[in-house]
Formats: C-alpha cells, structure tokens, sequence
C-alpha cells in the first residue's frame, strides 16, 4: 500500500490486543449499563467505537462475524430484543468494511467526521429494530450518541494505535 507523506509505518497489531480491547470496551459498555441510571440514550457506545475502529484497521481480523457475536452479547446482557445489536454491529462493520480503504488516507479529525453518519445510521438501525420489536422511543438525547461516538474516535485511535507505533529512527539508508 502507499503511503501518505509523513505517515509513520506501523509494527502490526497483535491479536490478542486487539481481542482484548474489544472484550474491554464489552465490559465497560456493561459497567455502564448498570450505573445509576442505567443504559441512557444520549451514552456513547464503547463497543462500537471500538468494532469500527478494529473494523477499519484490521478487517481481515474483525469483521461482521464479530460484531454479530459482541451483539449478541450486548443483546444477551441488557436484555434488547435478541438481535438488536447485533445487526446494528453487524451493519456498522459492513459500511467500515466498505470505506476502510478510503477512510484510512484521512487525517484523525477527518476520520472523525467521516465516521459520524456511519454511528448515525447503525444508532438508526438499532431504534428501528427497538421500535419493530414494540420497544418505546427513548427520547431525542439519543442524537447525541452518535456525536459522542465519533467525537470519542481521536482518542480510540491515539490509545489504540500506540503499541503500534515503532520509534522514530531515521537513517539515510533506511528511509522506512
């Protein structure tokens, strides 16, 4: 692949870090549900970030498969109409699927701008299938979900992407 100018080379990400956040940002998103308050419609969902992060920078180690799976562990836990998430996963790693290539020649903050009408539709998707399944509308705050999430995707990327990079060593005969 060619890179942009400027663009450091990456170590490859290892599998089990890349699992392991995954099944990180699963239990914060249950920690979250079981707040106070509980699962409120304006919270970002970690899961999602994450899924479409991975989604984007691996697809070849995560795919639709696995967000189907986190959401039916998402659906198992809050007790949704089985499948909710799931397909609301299984649709955002589609669409990331479908743009990663273009996606990942983008600057961060663009990446960020980028994402919000995938978060958008996949939040759209999963009110949908609430609404189908005789679930009530949550409220107009659940448009803030969506602003949330790709506000929170500079931040995934710097975090995610650290282990990753390798340390700047620059040689006349080594120009990688």
């Amino acid at each position: 692949m060619i890179m942009r100018p400027g663009q450091q080379l990456l170590l490859p990400a290892k599998p089990l870090f890349i699992w392991g956040s995954l099944v990180v940002a699963l239990l914060l998103n249950m920690v979250l549900n079981m707040g106070v308050w509980g699962r409120q419609a304006w919270t970002p969902d970690l899961l999602a970030v994450l899924l479409l992060f991975w989604t984007v920078h691996q697809p070849l180690r995560v795919g639709i498969g696995a967000a189907f799976f986190f959401g039916l562990l998402s659906d198992v836990h809050q007790g949704a109409l089985l499948g909710q998430h799931a397909m609301s996963y299984s649709a955002l790693s589609y669409m990331a699927i479908a743009v990663h290539r273009r996606l990942l020649w983008f600057s961060v903050p663009s990446q960020a701008a980028q994402v919000l009408p995938l978060f958008a539709l996949a939040q759209a998707l999963e009110l949908l299938l609430r609404l189908a399944g005789g679930g009530t509308f949550p409220g107009w705050l659940m448009v803030l979900a969506p602003l949330l999430e790709s506000a929170l995707w500079p931040l995934v990327s710097v975090v995610l992407l650290a282990p990753q990079r390798r340390a700047p060593d620059p040689d006349v005969n080594r120009p990688l």
